[in-house]
C-alpha cells in the first residue's frame, strides 16, 4: 500500500517561498519559445504496450498548473511546467519538432520527398507515436535518413519505431552517427548498465507517483519512457568537424563533440534553414558534469571551448538553434547570447573549482562556497534544474584529483555498514540519535538528519522509527529541490524507505543494444560477471571461432579472471566453440550452455564440461540492489 505524502515543513515553506522574491519569475519568455509554433497534440497523450501496459502518458502532468505549490520549490515548478509542453511544433518552415512524448526530443527535417530524423526517443512504441504525430499534420513522407546526434539511449533507442533493420540492410534509409558511437552506447549500457539502470530509477522517478508531493519532472524532461529499446548500427560515422552530407535534398554540416555531454557526441547544422541542432551541449539547464545515475566524468573545459566553436562556425547567421530537449530560441542575437550564456556557465564553474582546488578545498568545501556571477544566476537556463551546481563542482574535483581529498583520515575509512555502527554507538544508541534527530527535523536542518539517520538505518536496518523518521527527512529535501533529479532521488528514498523497493523500470541494455557487442566486448561483459574469488581454483580454456569473419579468440580462465586474445596461441584449447559473429551475443546473453549451442546451430568440440565450469562462476548483478537501506548478506 502507498504511503501517504507529508505536507511541507515550514521551513522548506519558507524557502520555497523566498525564491520567488529572488528570481525573475516575470520573464515569460521561455513560455513564448515553448509554445511557438504548435501544429497539433495527440490526445489523449498516452502511449501503451499491446497488452495495454502504460508506457508513456504525458497527461499525468496535467496538475502542472499554476502557482507552485508548498511541497515544490517554485523554479523547478516552472521549469516541469515548460518541459511538460508537448505536441509538435514548426520550429521553421521545414524543420519540426515533436516535444513531451519522452524525456527527450525527436526532430523532422524536410527534404525533398522526405524526411531526416534527429534522433529518435527512448523506446520503440514512443517513437513510433511521434511519427504518427508528425504524419497526421505533414503527411506521409518517407524516413530518409537518421542522425543519433550521440550515444545515450534516450537519443537512439526508439529507432525502430521509425525504421526496420530491413530498409537499413536494403539502404533505403541511411543512419549517421559520431565516430565511437557503438563502442560508446554499448558499453556504457552493458559494462555498468545494471548499476546505472537501477540508480536511473532514482534520477528520473519512473517509479514515482505523479502530483504536487511526487514526482513532477527531471529537468531535461519530464521522465523516461519504459517501453522497447532498440539500436540500429549506424550506416555512416562522421569523423570530422565540418564534414558535410545531402540527403534527399538536406544539407548538413557536422560538428564533433567528443567528450561533453556524451562521450560521442556532434551537433548538426542545417545551412538551409539556418537552424542549428546543439545536440545536447546547449539545454535550458546546467547539465550533468557527472550523472547521478553513474557515468564518465565529463570534460566542462572541453564543452565550454566546443559551444565557441560553434559560436565562431554557425553563430552569425543561425536564426534558431533547436536542441534534443526542451525547446528553440529564435533570432540571431539571442541564439548567439543563449549559446554564450551556456559557454560561460561551463568555463566560469570549472576555472572557478580549480582556482579554489589549488588553494585547498575539497570537493564538498567548494561546492558550498561556488557562486554564479549574477548575471548567469538571472539566466534560467544557467540553473541546476538537471546537473547542480553542486555536484557538477565535485565531478569536476574527481575529473581531476578523483575520490581522495588528501586526508590520510579518508585513506582506508570503514565501510558504510561498519561505520554507521560505530558512530550509532558513539553517538549513544539508536533511540539516542532518532531522539536528537527530530530535534534538528523541528528545526529544519533537513542535511545533518539525513547524514546521522542514514547511519542508524545502516546499523539497524530494521529500527521502525529511524526509517519512518529518515523518509520524512528525504521528503522534505525533494519538496525544497531547484533539482529535478535530487528531488527524485529525495523522493524515491523516501518511497522505498516506507514501501519496499521498486527495482528497475527501465532497462537500456536491451537486446538490440547487446546484439551489437564486438566479440571482445561481450568477453569483457563476460569477465565483468565473473566472481573472482569462486574462480580462484578454476583453470579452463576455450577457444570461440567465429565462420562467417574467419576470426578465432583463446578465452581463459585462471588467477579469478577471465583474459582473452585474438592472437594464435600455443597448444589447444580445452573446448572449441565454432558459430557466427552475428550467433555469439545471443549465444553468450542466453546462457552459454551445450543446449544452447545446438539449439543455435552452432558447435562445441572438445571437453563440453567447460561451458558448465564456466557459467558456474558468473555472477550477474542484481536489478534490486539496495540503495537506502544496506545490502542483505
Amino acid at each position: 500500500m502507498a504511503a501517504t505524502p507529508k505536507p511541507a515543513s515550514e521551513s522548506i515553506v519558507r524557502q520555497n517561498k523566498a525564491l520567488l522574491d529572488r528570481l525573475p519569475f516575470s520573464d515569460t519568455q521561455d513560455f513564448e519559445d515553448a509554445t511557438r509554433g504548435l501544429v497539433g497534440r495527440r490526445q489523449p497523450n498516452a502511449v501503451t504496450a499491446p497488452d495495454g501496459t502504460v508506457l508513456w502518458d504525458n497527461d499525468t502532468y496535467a496538475f502542472l498548473d499554476g502557482d507552485a505549490p508548498d511541497t515544490v520549490n517554485p523554479s523547478l515548478w516552472r521549469q516541469s511546467t515548460l518541459a511538460a509542453i508537448e505536441g509538435l511544433f514548426e520550429v521553421v518552415p521545414g524543420v519540426y519538432q515533436v516535444r513531451g512524448l519522452d524525456l527527450s526530443n525527436t526532430s523532422f527535417i524536410e527534404g525533398d520527398e522526405g524526411v531526416v530524423v534527429v534522433d529518435t526517443l527512448l523506446s520503440a512504441e514512443t517513437g513510433a507515436a511521434a511519427l504518427e504525430l508528425y504524419r497526421t499534420h505533414r503527411g506521409d513522407r518517407p524516413v530518409k535518413a537518421i542522425v543519433y546526434t550521440h550515444s545515450h539511449a534516450d537519443h537512439f533507442g526508439g529507432v525502430k519505431g521509425f525504421v526496420s533493420q530491413q530498409q537499413v540492410d536494403d539502404g533505403a534509409v541511411k543512419i549517421f552517427a559520431p565516430e565511437g558511437f557503438i563502442e560508446h552506447s554499448v558499453s556504457e549500457n552493458v559494462y555498468a548498465g545494471t548499476a546505472m539502470n537501477r540508480r536511473a530509477a532514482y534520477m528520473y522517478g519512473a517509479a514515482l507517483a505523479r502530483g504536487p508531493q511526487g514526482q513532477v519532472g527531471a529537468g531535461l524532461g519530464q521522465t523516461i519512457s519504459t517501453g522497447t529499446v532498440s539500436l540500429i548500427a549506424p550506416t555512416d560515422f562522421i569523423t570530422t568537424t565540418g564534414h558535410e552530407e545531402t540527403v534527399d535534398g538536406v544539407r548538413m554540416i557536422f560538428q564533433m563533440a567528443p567528450d561533453t555531454e556524451a562521450p560521442s557526441e556532434m551537433l548538426v547544422y542545417f545551412p538551409d534553414f539556418k537552424a542549428l541542432c546543439a545536440a545536447e551541449d546547449a539545454t535550458h539547464t546546467f547539465h550533468n558534469l557527472l550523472t547521478l545515475r553513474g557515468a564518465v566524468v565529463r570534460d566542462p573545459h572541453g564543452w565550454a571551448g566546443y559551444i565557441t566553436e560553434t559560436i565562431d562556425l554557425f553563430g552569425g547567421e543561425a536564426e534558431v538553434v533547436f536542441a534534443s530537449h526542451h525547446w528553440p530560441v529564435w533570432g540571431n542575437e539571442r541564439v548567439r547570447e543563449f549559446l554564450s550564456t551556456q559557454r560561460d556557465l561551463y568555463a566560469y564553474v570549472h576555472d572557478q573549482t580549480l582556482r579554489l582546488m589549488n588553494k585547498g578545498l575539497t570537493g564538498p568545501e567548494i561546492a558550498e562556497q561556488i557562486q554564479l556571477p549574477p548575471s548567469l544566476e538571472k539566466a534560467w537556463s544557467a540553473h541546476g534544474y538537471y546537473g547542480s551546481l553542486s555536484h557538477n563542482v565535485k565531478a569536476i574535483y574527481q575529473r581531476y584529483l578523483g575520490w581522495f581529498d588528501g586526508n590520510p583520515a579518508s585513506l582506508w575509512e570503514h565501510t558504510p555498514v561498519e561505520q554507521s555502527k560505530r558512530y550509532v554507538d558513539f553517538m549513544g544508541g539508536s533511540d539516542a540519535v532518532v531522539g536528537k534527530a527530530r530535534e534538528s527535523f523541528e528545526s529544519g536542518d533537513f542535511r545533518w538528519v539525513a547524514q546521522v539517520l542514514n547511519h542508524v538505518v545502516f546499523a539497524e536496518p530494521t529500527h521502525a522509527q529511524a526509517r519512518e523518521l529518515l523518509a520524512d527527512t528525504y521528503e522534505q529535501l525533494g519538496y525544497g529541490s531547484e533539482n529535478g533529479t535530487w528531488r527524485n532521488f529525495y523522493l524515491s528514498g523516501a518511497t522505498e524507505l516506507r514501501e519496499g523497493q521498486f527495482g528497475t523500470p527501465t532497462e537500456t541494455n536491451a537486446p538490440d543494444v547487446l546484439a551489437q557487442l564486438s566479440p571482445a566486448m561481450l568477453f569483457d561483459a563476460i569477465a565483468i560477471q565473473v566472481d573472482g574469488p569462486n574462480a580462484w581454483g578454476e583453470t579452463l580454456s576455450i577457444d570461440v571461432v567465429l565462420s562467417d569473419t574467419d576470426q578465432r579468440y583463446r578465452l581463459n580462465l585462471a588467477n579469478g579472471v577471465l583474459t582473452y586474445s585474438d592472437r594464435p596461441q600455443p597448444g589447444s584449447a580445452d573446448a572449441t566453440l565454432t558459430t557466427s559473429g552475428k550467433t555469439l551475443p545471443a549465444l553468450v546473453l542466453g546462457g552459454l550452455s551445450a543446449d544452447s549451442v545446438a539449439k543455435s546451430g552452432s558447435s562445441l568440440s572438445g571437453d563440453s564440461s567447460v561451458l558448465a565450469r564456466l557459467l558456474a562462476v558468473l555472477d550477474p548483478g542484481d536489478k534490486n540492489f539496495a540503495i537506502v537501506t544496506p545490502e542483505t548478506p
